[in-house]
């Protein structure tokens, strides 16, 4: 009876224990992208752009944030995650820029419904921090008119340099090189638009 006594006893505070364990494991610090708010949309606007989530190499989408730590080795990192998919954070702060960029146009997520719309298409290649202290994105994009033509196409290579050391200021060097992609592609458009 004794030993039944002792056996329940610790059946009922292991869960406890264990639980205590578990609460002092420090949790991941999770990261937003800077530089993200949609201007107001044009009343009569010069046109619609639909934007569409990003592709991503398999090795970027992924929660940690990834760093380059060599020529060739990558690291996701476990205790410093994004907060939402990168994917879609890409997407949203790339309308957001495009949006400040041509405030003449409505620049809105895919299937906008407008049969005159643009299409931006974009494949991030890489989105990561590098051994050399740069936050790096390349990639390639695509604009599409209505028919599915291709009416321009170009890779973007963006590089800045981190401004001290750790993962707050990589994800903010990160924004910073998006904003240069957006800067790029809303000047291809404006040069698309004067020329077509």
């Amino acid at each position: 009876m004794r030993y039944l006594s002792r056996k329940l006893v610790v059946m009922l505070l292991l869960p406890l224990l264990l639980s205590a364990c578990a609460s002092n494991t420090p949790s991941a610090s999770r990261y937003v992208l800077p530089g993200g708010q949609l201007s107001s949309p044009p009343s009569v606007p010069e046109g619609t752009l639909e934007v569409t989530k990003p592709r991503l190499p398999h090795y970027l989408d992924v929660e940690g944030i990834v760093m380059q730590t060599d020529d060739i080795t990558l690291r996701e990192a476990n205790d410093h995650q994004w907060a939402e998919a990168l994917g879609r954070q890409l997407e949203h702060g790339l309308r957001a820029r495009l949006s400040n960029a041509l405030p003449s146009w409505r620049i809105v997520h895919d299937a906008s419904g407008d049969a005159g719309a643009l299409t931006l298409r974009l494949e991030v290649d890489k989105f990561q921090g590098r051994h050399d202290g740069l936050a790096i994105a390349s990639g390639q994009w695509q604009l599409l008119n209505q028919q599915g033509d291709v009416l321009a196409m170009e890779t973007f290579d963006a590089d800045t340099p981190l401004e001290e050391d750790g993962y707050p200021a990589l994800v903010r060097a990160l924004g910073k090189s998006w904003d240069t992609v957006g800067e790029q592609i809303s000047q291809a458009i404006k040069n698309v638009r004067q020329n077509g």
